[in-house]
């Protein structure tokens, strides 16, 4: 009797994790530019791929993770990156579904310190609103100022993260993904102008 294997995912953790790596840097370097991941996350499995993609991507077992309660995420995580979950106020990366989480999840993220402001958390929120907002960003990666369309969602963690006026170099970075894949940041020191 012949015993076949199959994969759960079709991810390749280590030349997919490498392109979707590249994307994510493409998007902090160039603040609110969309890069597309959803060629690497229709690979994998389960109700958020997309998350899971950049979760598979900046997780391994050195670093620590928070879902904001939601199990099943938290399940696929810690089975598939061997990553550790941490309270929300110690977490490296923090994945946020929900976006009533994220009030809670930017007063207690660790936004590092003076001398070790790379001891931040990353937080990475699902946005799947529409866009029916226009700000304009400003900061590292931008020449002058860009006026972007984004969510509510966006605009209020965005709101939320600059009220908490972090000393420079401290802060935290905010990854959003959308569930077609569409992902785009905005790095600690870009903010929106009032």
């Amino acid at each position: 009797m012949s015993l076949q294997l199959t994969k759960k995912h079709n991810f390749d953790a280590v030349f997919d994790s490498q392109k979707v790596f590249r994307l994510i840097l493409e998007a902090m370097s160039n603040p609110a530019r969309i890069v597309h991941i959803n060629e690497y996350a229709d690979k994998l499995n389960g109700v958020y791929p997309a998350f899971m993609a950049v979760a598979m991507t900046l997780l391994d077992n050195e670093v620590s993770f928070n879902t904001c309660e939601n199990h099943l995420l938290l399940e696929e995580i810690a089975s598939l990156t061997l990553a550790k979950r941490e309270q929300i106020e110690s977490a490296d990366y923090i994945f946020v579904c929900n976006p009533n989480d994220i009030t809670n999840v930017i007063d207690n993220a660790k936004c590092g310190t003076l001398s070790d402001p790379h001891k931040s958390a990353t937080v990475i929120v699902q946005n799947d609103d529409g866009d029916e907002c226009r700000i304009v960003l400003y900061g590292p990666g931008i020449d002058g100022q860009n006026e972007v369309q984004i969510s509510q969602t966006v605009k209020n963690t965005l709101a939320l993260r600059d009220a908490m006026k972090y000393e420079y170099p401290q802060g935290i970075d905010l990854l959003f993904i959308s569930g077609e894949g569409e992902l785009f940041a905005i790095p600690r020191l870009v903010r929106e102008m009032k």
